[in-house]
């Protein structure tokens, strides 16, 4: 069983583009013949986390993708790495603000995800969608819901699960906006493309994604 989430909407938008990425991704892949499934998440510190592990805890999947906006980021970006850090630029949607907080008090400093993330970028390559693997996913609820994941999955060893960022999707923006965006069905499809690489890979790529700052 497959699990994705996205998030609803934050920061006064009226959408959230991984929520609808991660819907039509999980109608993509049960067209497949995979049994999936979508939860949406709130965009708030601790009840994010709380309603992913009662979904991986109800459906027990053999592999959580989650995603979230990223907004600015121009390319899928493929989360390596989460830390137990929560420092909120900005309140979440229930006007908590956290600063230097750990996402889980006594947690390890860090997780890496546990999805080839090599072996994605270079199947969402192939598909011709463009893709980086990202080494910070911030420190908003995103990376809180990615260490969360993370952390949860140490119960569930046959589980593996990571995060990808969406750039926006091209109908958030004003005409004339020069942020840059991705049309829904490419994002979808990305999300399904890490899917399927995750379900047939069991030792990642060894090529060069990284960043020299």
């Amino acid at each position: 069983m497959i699990l994705l989430t996205g998030f609803e909407p934050f920061g006064g938008a009226t959408i959230n583009p991984s929520w609808a990425a991660a819907r039509s991704a999980a109608r993509l892949l049960a067209g497949d013949g995979h049994d999936v499934q979508a939860v949406e998440l709130p965009c708030v510190f601790g009840a994010s986390a709380r309603a992913l592990e009662d979904a991986v805890e109800r459906f027990r999947p053999e592999l959580v993708l989650c995603a979230g906006q990223a907004g600015g980021r121009a390319r899928i970006s493929l989360e390596r790495v989460a830390i137990n850090c929560d420092d909120a630029r900005i309140p979440d949607n229930a006007g908590n603000q956290p600063v230097d907080e750990p996402v889980v008090a006594g947690g390890p400093a860090a997780y890496f995800t546990s999805l080839p993330v090599k072996a994605a970028l270079a199947a969402l390559a192939a598909e011709q969608i463009p893709a980086e693997v990202s080494q910070s996913a911030g420190t908003y609820v995103c990376n809180h819901v990615f260490y969360a994941l993370m952390h949860a999955l140490r119960r569930y060893p046959d589980t593996r699960g990571g995060f990808v960022h969406v750039p926006y999707e091209d109908s958030q923006l004003p005409a004339g906006s020069s942020a840059p965006s991705l049309p829904a069905p490419q994002l979808a499809a990305a999300l399904a493309v890490v899917v399927r690489t995750a379900l047939r890979t069991t030792a990642d790529l060894r090529l060069a994604a990284g960043a020299t700052h």
